[in-house]
């Protein structure tokens, strides 16, 4: 259950952290940034790309060790928790026209936080 669960999320974020390392611009179109200059390439490459690829490693490792899962776990699950409010902040202030991205993706945290919260013992 354990493998299944955390399987999935590990591999959203490494996907997401090689996407984002290997084609940034890419990951820019999903919230409408149709252009990037340098400095947007290298924050979207540290930000969505070495995050994303270091967070599946940690998450891997985690898993494997059951004496850091729980408090690995449990950092992660609060720190997509927060990205998920901050979604929800920002919809306060400017209420998404569509679905996607801004709801799929606080859809989307909001449950990996859940699973990883839920098989962190």
């Amino acid at each position: 259950m354990l493998t299944v669960l955390t399987g999935g999320v590990i591999a959203f974020f490494l996907l997401m952290g090689l996407l984002a390392l290997a084609a940034p611009e890419r990951i820019a179109l999903i919230h409408g940034v149709r252009e990037l200059r340098p400095e947007g390439r290298n924050e979207i490459r540290a930000v969505y790309g070495g995050f994303g690829v270091v967070i599946a490693g940690v998450l891997s490792w985690a898993a494997s060790i059951p004496v850091y899962r729980p408090g690995v776990f449990l950092a992660v699950a609060v720190a997509l928790g927060g990205m998920a409010s901050g979604r929800l902040v920002a919809a306060v202030i400017e209420r998404p026209r569509r679905f996607y991205p801004s709801w799929f993706y606080f859809a989307l945290e909001t449950a990996m936080a859940a699973v990883l919260y839920a098989v962190r013992q």
